[in-house]
């Protein structure tokens, strides 16, 4: 079964149970791929879908530091149950130790040696890593690896 299909199910299921904030997030999943499909005039893939997902998640995780800021506990509770609900959808998140594992084989591949090859290196990495682990994380391995 697709991705798409998938959150076809889910969202039947989520209305039958009348779990409101479920069926935001995947109408909201659905929204946004229906949206690249018709400006871009393709069908999209699994691979697609998870790119989708995972710049929800970091628009979530990204407005989840303003909320905190703001001291507006029902959004930061909000936007945890949301990425909950996105992370589902996602691959198995790597671990640490996995991502710096990948990035120090990169590393060697790209043959890259200090901070100026942040961008060769981040170009070379997140292919491997898409959906997989956290940009963040990723960029900060890099730096730390380039550094070292």
């Amino acid at each position: 079964m697709s991705l798409k299909e998938q959150l076809a199910s889910d969202l039947k299921e989520a209305m039958k149970e009348k779990n409101q904030l479920r069926k935001n997030v995947i109408t909201m999943i659905r929204s946004d791929i229906k949206q690249v499909e018709v400006d871009s005039r393709v069908e999209l893939t699994d691979e697609d879908v998870i790119g989708i997902i995972s710049k929800q998640v970091k628009q979530r995780r990204d407005a989840l530091d303003e909320f905190s800021k703001g001291e507006r506990e029902d959004l930061v509770k909000q936007a945890k149950e949301e990425i909950r609900w996105l992370m589902t959808y996602l691959p198995e998140q790597l671990s640490e130790e996995e991502v710096s594992r990948i990035v120090i084989e990169t590393k060697k591949d790209v043959g890259a040696s200090s901070m100026k090859d942040m961008g060769m290196m981040m170009a070379a990495v997140l292919p491997k890593l898409k959906g997989r682990a956290d940009g963040k994380l990723v960029s900060e391995l890099v730096k730390k690896h380039l550094q070292s």
